[in-house]
């Protein structure tokens, strides 16, 4: 059975840029995945995979150049005289040969896997804040395990810098190269493992790696503002690179605990208020709370369930510019509870002296309610 073309799999034109790629990715992943379909999970899991290997392709640059001029040809087995080598796709075998066979046709040039000057890898940290904390801003200091240069041989990988040679096998390219048919293929060098470089006598604390690994202790600044999904950037601060190379980023993610009282909205928070029947009916003052402490709220008589107070500057300072929500009082009139018993007679007293219990003068809204009702049976 003939491969759908990739582009139809996933829904998108053939000009179709990384980020559409990866939205129509994301949206028939979530789709397909099998712990979602488990009542035909073999069918899901097999367009899934589909769905996952066409997003591989296209998202890499040089596997799309392939597939754009050879289509699904330029990933199969025995393609051009020869293939690209045992595994199928995704295998370790497939995965570097590919890479380095349009290396040679789309610009990569003579390096190939060349690891000379391997940039440190990113992390991520995961941090959680107070709302309090993410709308005033705070510094943190976090803990990260990762990997930093040798203090030993400070990240040469020995100990003399006279023990680092060529390597005899690739002559220092950090790649060897094969012929398979019509392809030049470039595989790493068995023997540096892509370095270009061997060492006589590695480093007795990294064995010649060039790296340790070490918990840093850093400082994180967090602005005022932040909200959950919002990453703070650290250059340099991830992996250290490997033979002098640059170290990576940390990215640290926000994300911002559940309040007790304050349910945010972008730089606006909410909250209820609950208020008594005394004050809803003849009016009063409260004290409610805000990230600036108490307040007096003036409460006006004949008050009811669903009231929105604004208290305006009270919310969370914009990350990205000087505007300050407000905080959105929604009044809860409560209904009494334990009651004694003459508190009971004065509430049956003070009902008897309305009248009518559907009076549209001291009870608009049930009257109207009512009135309704009657319509809707008659």
């Amino acid at each position: 059975m003939a491969k759908q073309d990739y582009y139809e799999l996933l829904g998108v034109g053939r000009d179709a840029d990384e980020r559409e790629i990866k939205k129509a990715y994301k949206r028939l992943a979530m789709k397909y995945h099998p712990d979602k379909n488990q009542d035909d999970k073999a069918t899901a899991e097999a367009k899934f995979k589909e769905i996952k290997e066409a997003y591989e392709i296209l998202t890499d640059p040089q596997k799309k150049a392939a597939y754009d001029q050879y289509g699904h040809a330029a990933f199969e087995q025995g393609a051009g005289g020869g293939g690209f080598g045992g595994g199928g796709f995704g295998g370790a075998g497939f995965g570097d040969a590919f890479g380095d066979i349009f290396s040679e046709f789309f610009g990569g040039g003579g390096g190939g896997r060349r690891q000379q000057a391997s940039r440190g890898s990113d992390l991520q940290y995961n941090i959680n804040l107070t709302l309090e904390e993410a709308a005033k801003g705070v510094t943190k200091e976090i803990k990260v395990p990762t990997m930093v240069e040798c203090d030993v041989c400070h990240g040469v990988g020995t100990e003399k810098a006279s023990d680092v040679v060529t390597c005899t096998t690739c002559h220092g390219a950090g790649v060897v190269q094969m012929r398979q048919g019509f392809f030049a293929v470039q595989q790493e060098c068995p023997t540096c493992h892509g370095r270009g470089k061997t060492i006589k006598n590695p480093c007795k604390k990294c064995h010649g790696d060039g790296r340790i690994q070490k918990t840093k202790t850093l400082s994180v600044t967090i602005p005022a503002g932040v909200d959950t999904g919002n990453r703070i950037r650290l250059s340099g601060e991830g992996e250290a690179g490997r033979n002098g190379a640059p170290s990576g980023d940390l990215y640290v993610q926000v994300q911002v605990k559940q309040h007790a009282i304050f349910e945010r909205d972008d730089i606006n928070l909410h909250c209820e208020v609950p208020i008594n029947i005394v004050m809803a009916a003849l009016g009063g003052s409260i004290e409610v709370p805000t990230l600036d402490g108490k307040v007096s709220l003036t409460i006006p008589a004949e008050t009811q369930t669903g009231k929105v107070f604004r208290l305006r500057g009270k919310g969370i300072k914009s990350l990205r510019s000087s505007s300050v929500g407000d905080l959105f009082c929604h009044a809860v009139i409560e209904t009494p509870v334990n009651l004694t018993n003459k508190q009971k007679e004065l509430l049956k007293e003070l009902g008897e002296s309305f009248g009518d219990e559907h009076s549209s003068k001291h009870s608009p809204k049930a009257k109207s309610f009512f009135e309704k009702v009657k319509k809707f049976f008659d």
